[in-house]
């Protein structure tokens, strides 16, 4: 690691684990702003891809990013292909 990023708190991004449900795959993503950790993922079938973004900020990243993979199976069982605009 060099010397700007041990200074300024810069390293790669943590890895994420992917969930499959329904033929999609499920990338959470939550957005840290401030001190919580807003709902994002990233979902994907076939080459299309739909970003999820939930006003919903919880307190640590593993209930964002528990509450991230609920969500996107809560949007494909409501929506399925309709998420990419088919």
């Amino acid at each position: 690691m060099s010397l700007f990023s041990k200074l300024f708190g810069g390293s790669a991004p943590p890895e994420r684990e992917t969930t499959s449900y329904e033929g999609f795959t499920i990338t959470p993503n939550p957005a840290r702003e401030g001190s919580r950790f807003r709902i994002g993922a990233k979902i994907e079938k076939d080459g299309q891809t739909h970003t999820l973004i939930r006003a919903d900020m919880l307190e640590t990243l593993e209930d964002a990013n528990e509450a991230s993979i609920r969500k996107a199976k809560q949007m494909i069982d409501e929506q399925g292909a309709r998420l990419f605009g088919a």
